[in-house]
């Protein structure tokens, strides 16, 4: 498989919640502390690429944060 796959949580400081980007369909994030956003993303990616696209086993993941500092890719 040749495709990529991304999360991004982002952090909204007005609303105070990291909020995902994805190019995973389906897969929408708001979480409180961006420990409980990466354990939802992990849980939630393989099960949705799965779903919508067939695909079974693992599948790499890049995760990134950003938010208030620098970008960390994971």
């Amino acid at each position: 498989m040749s495709q990529s796959f991304y999360v991004k949580a982002i952090w909204d400081a007005e609303a105070s919640v990291w909020t995902s980007e994805s190019n995973i369909q389906g897969l929408v994030l708001e979480t409180a502390t961006l420990a409980e956003f990466e354990a939802m993303a992990r849980h939630f990616a393989p099960e949705l690429l799965a779903e919508n696209l067939g695909i079974k086993g693992h599948v790499p993941v890049r995760f990134e944060a950003a938010g208030g500092f620098d970008v960390i890719a994971a």
